[in-house]
């Protein structure tokens, strides 16, 4: 049983794609995922649905069915991840990882649709959420979500301010124009669609200051959004800038840690190309960071002498 268990694992596992069955699993899981999501959304088009009903309903009951086996799958095979082997129950850890409350969502609403009564719109948007499965196939997902982690409380100071900025703007436009346009500038509340329009440098231009002094108002949060407007991906170019910085100097460090055994064999070749793809960096990226650290210690090498070892350096 362990030996099985074991086998299913090491296919199931992202990191542990050492031959062409796991690999061919990964890329049929990947095509499953992108043929469900596009059936849910083609259902949405009446004339479609209309006429391939029956073909979305039998891609759908397929879907469950795989994804239901995956799911079982990777839950009974969590005691052999090393993630959850110290845990005192690593199956119910397994189940409270992102990943797996991902693909429980991804199957639940099939199953939610035999016992209750939901709104049809409703399961097809939660359905949806299928295309999450992905992340586990995506290294720019996944750097993309650890950024977001490590920048969380960047993210929380911006959309504070935000708010902040949201409820006075709301209150100014309320104060200079609740007299002239009382059905769009009523209460603060209702200026609250306005303040958000113009902060977000989306300006629908469905509600607008007529007065001068609105006009004035408007025109400072308007130029004010365009700050608003940049912060966040400010933060986010940031903190993916400094995710790649990371990651090179992580694979590096790794590289010399292999290199420090004088000969590179094929295990090291392994944990070297296994370390690229869980940091998300292509192979040229990789490549040019091995040349860097060969260089590197071939300089530092040409500074000793190889008899006494020496610093062949004079001092100055």
């Amino acid at each position: 049983m362990n030996t099985y268990r074991k086998t299913a694992f090491r296919l199931l596992d992202p990191d542990q794609k050492s031959d062409w069955l796991a690999r061919f699993l990964d890329l049929f899981l990947i095509a499953l995922i992108a043929i469900n999501v596009a059936a849910v959304i083609l259902e949405t088009v009446e004339s479609i649905d209309a006429r391939f009903h029956a073909a979305f309903w039998v891609i759908e009951v397929i879907s469950m069915a795989i994804f239901s086996l995956e799911y079982l799958a990777r839950v009974w095979t969590s005691v052999e991840d090393p993630k959850y082997q110290d845990h005192p129950n690593p199956r119910l850890s397994y189940m409270k990882s992102p990943m797996a409350v991902i693909d429980l969502m991804a199957i639940l609403p099939f199953y939610l649709g035999f016992f209750f009564k939901l709104d049809l719109r409703f399961l097809r948007v939660v359905r949806l959420l299928r295309f999450l499965k992905l992340t586990r196939y995506s290294s720019a997902m996944t750097v993309l979500l650890d950024v977001f982690k490590e920048e969380a409380n960047a993210f929380f100071a911006g959309f504070f301010i935000l708010i902040v900025l949201l409820i006075l703007a709301a209150s100014g436009a309320y104060l200079v124009e609740h007299e002239v346009q009382p059905e769009k500038f009523g209460s603060i509340p209702a200026a609250m669609w306005w303040a958000m329009a113009t902060l977000t440098t989306v300006g629908y231009g469905d509600v607008a200051p007529v007065t001068p002094a609105g006009q004035v108002f408007g025109s400072l949060v308007a130029v004010v959004g365009i700050g608003m407007a940049a912060l966040p991906a400010g933060i986010l170019a940031s903190g993916l800038a400094d995710r790649l910085h990371h990651s090179r100097e992580e694979l590096a460090d790794k590289l010399r840690a292999v290199l420090d055994d004088d000969e590179v064999d094929t295990e090291d070749e392994e944990v070297f190309e296994k370390v690229r793809r869980d940091l998300g960096l292509s192979k040229r990226v990789a490549q040019t960071i091995r040349r860097n650290v060969q260089n590197s210690r071939k300089e530092a090498s040409m500074c000793f002498c190889p008899h006494c070892g020496e610093s062949l350096q004079q001092e100055r």
